[in-house]
């Protein structure tokens, strides 16, 4: 896994204001306001970053927390976890592994089989369908 690497300069230009503040700032946008809190297509959600793959659409919940919540990873060495102290609380965040973008936190009242639930901001992802034949098992 490369490291990606900007100055707060760059990532100030390739993001949007609000994904800029969640991502790199370790913000949080408003609960219920995210494109993806309701979001059912089936796919993969990317960090909107680095466009590093991180939550399938299988493994997303409904937690009725405001944000879209993922029982687990597509890969646990692309996501990295740090303890965070902010706010007054003690959580877990959890950020992209490959740039470092804050994407939310992680605790531990999920559902099975993991028991986890990744409370992921909207904004610090993108979502890619999977095509048709990707999603019809009986294709070739």
């Amino acid at each position: 896994m490369t490291k990606i690497e900007k100055t707060d300069d760059q990532w100030r230009k390739l993001l949007s204001t609000e994904a800029y503040y969640v991502t790199r700032k370790k913000g949080t946008e408003r609960p219920y306001s995210g494109k993806y809190d309701k979001h059912r297509a089936t796919g993969i959600y990317h960090c909107i970053c680095c466009n590093t793959p991180l939550f399938a659409s299988d493994t997303k919940f409904d937690a009725g927390c405001g944000w879209p919540s993922y029982f687990q990873v597509l890969d646990p060495n692309l996501v990295r976890e740090e303890t965070d102290v902010g706010h007054g609380m003690v959580r877990t965040e959890v950020m992209c592994g490959v740039c470092d973008a804050h994407l939310g936190h992680v605790f531990p009242d999920g559902p099975a089989p993991t028991g986890l639930r990744y409370c992921i901001n909207s904004v610090s992802l993108r979502f890619e369908p999977l095509k048709s034949a990707e999603t019809d098992r009986s294709a070739p």
